[in-house]
């Protein structure tokens, strides 16, 4: 069984134990999953004003994510709010593509490039 599966499964199981409310309870790896939902949505507004012609590709990664992960209440509320406060925090900085912008780029690819390998390596199979 992969390590995924056990972890989804010993959620769910906690969750049918308790009352409702403790269903927002967060993952061990919920952290990282709000930290790349930031870097998504700093990328969304990056890429799009340092004209990359990708459209909502990175809004479309966000959605692929709360796609997988299916988070509810609360955990939702989070992930949204963490990709919302990454596209703000550039959009209040950068009206136009500065080199400082493509050096932002390029690390928030590498560091959200880095959270998606070592997810996949704690968590997946």
């Amino acid at each position: 069984m992969s390590t995924r599966f056990l972890v989804i499964f010993t959620l769910m199981l906690a969750c049918a134990s308790v009352p409702a409310r403790a269903q927002d309870v967060a993952a061990p790896f919920d952290p990282d999953l709000q930290r790349l939902a930031e870097i998504l949505g700093g990328l969304h507004y990056l890429r799009g004003i340092c004209g990359s012609n990708e459209g909502n590709k990175w809004r479309n990664e966000m959605q692929a994510l709360i796609d997988a992960e299916t988070p509810s209440g609360e955990r939702r509320t989070r992930m949204i709010a963490a990709f919302n406060r990454g596209y703000n925090g550039f959009q209040q900085t950068y009206r136009s593509c500065t080199p400082a912008a493509t050096v932002a780029i390029r690390r928030y690819i590498e560091e959200g490039s880095k959270i998606s390998r070592d997810l996949t390596a704690r968590y997946a199979n």
